[in-house]
């Protein structure tokens, strides 16, 4: 994974709309009916659109060069070992001059972002937890994915997930360092940092013994939910990898995933290593700070706990 920053195309909601018009009116060759601004992130921004002929689809547009075909390659290897939905890819488009953005046309999965979802939210504890049992169950069908090797989907080339996550944990370290040094990152969350690499094979001292293919983003976000709190679909991959399958264990904490008990419904049905819970904590601290160097988005809602959790485990060693 690339660590350094990059240099993000401005992306304002309406010129997203424009752009994603566009791009939908020369993949479906007609005219748009209507387009909406769905949201975005760190790195995109997604638009809904209907063309005239009926035709409906979710078009993203990346910030950032040579994120489009990833995620889309992304998309279809998840698709194909998943058995709950994730979007059906229509089409890939480079920038230039006309569309100024990388983006992508793909299928629109039914409901709402979970995170959104106030019934479920709301819902008994017998529901959430049932609802815990489908979204690990899908999961977990996506892990039984392996590969050879570690690694990007589209190059793995690690002979163990170490020889992968340890380099790049590395760069993020030495990118934060420059960051701290110029006040852009706050100097607890680089001592943190430094006191877990401390502990770095401690931490990772259980060899991962298979490379599972992973989702790499699967918060309470990226899990869509229709009626009845119905699980319709995931959204959203961000480098995918062939991992150690608990990597996408993280992300279940974050946002309002404790609510749901998917971290711990998936430990509970699948297993994990003695030290699971303290990857988890290095995992969501790294990712957390490797989006911020990337994209220079930095969310200290999402940070803090975050960095207190890293703390909390590593008294624990």
């Amino acid at each position: 994974m690339n660590v350094e920053r990059i240099r993000p195309i401005p992306l304002q909601p309406k010129q997203a709309v424009a752009y994603a018009r566009a791009a939908a009116e020369e993949y479906g060759g007609c005219a748009a009916a209507r387009a909406k601004y769905l949201g975005g992130g760190s790195f995109g921004r997604a638009v809904g659109v209907t063309l005239t002929d009926g035709q409906t689809m979710v078009v993203k547009l990346l910030r950032a060069p040579n994120m489009a075909e990833k995620e889309a390659h992304d998309l279809r290897l998840l698709r194909a070992h998943c058995p709950v939905p994730l979007p059906r890819v229509y089409f890939v488009r480079k920038a230039d001059a006309r569309i100024p953005a990388d983006c992508y046309g793909m299928e629109r999965i039914d409901g709402k972002s979970g995170l959104f979802s106030l019934r479920l939210l709301l819902e008994g504890e017998g529901k959430r937890r049932a609802f815990a049992e489908e979204v690990t169950a899908a999961l977990h069908s996506v892990h039984t994915c392996t590969n050879e090797r570690f690694g990007d989907t589209l190059c793995p080339n690690g002979a163990a997930w170490t020889d992968v996550y340890a380099p790049f944990a590395e760069d993020v370290l030495r990118a934060a360092e420059g960051y701290a040094a110029q006040k852009q990152l706050d100097a607890g969350v680089l001592e943190t940092m430094r006191a877990a690499m401390r502990r770095f094979d401690t931490i990772f001292r259980e060899r991962v013994e298979k490379a599972c293919l992973i989702h790499g983003d699967l918060n309470i976000a990226n899990i869509m939910v229709g009626k009845g709190g119905k699980l319709t679909g995931f959204i959203d991959p961000l480098n995918s990898m062939y991992a150690d399958r608990e990597y996408d264990l993280f992300q279940f904490n974050n946002l309002t995933g404790k609510r749901f008990f998917l971290c711990e419904t998936y430990v509970r049905r699948y297993g994990a290593s003695e030290l699971c819970a303290h990857k988890l904590a290095f995992y969501g601290l790294w990712n957390e700070v490797y989006c911020y160097i990337r994209s220079g988005v930095l969310v200290n809602l999402i940070l803090k706990p975050l960095v207190q959790n890293m703390r909390a485990r590593l008294e624990e060693l």
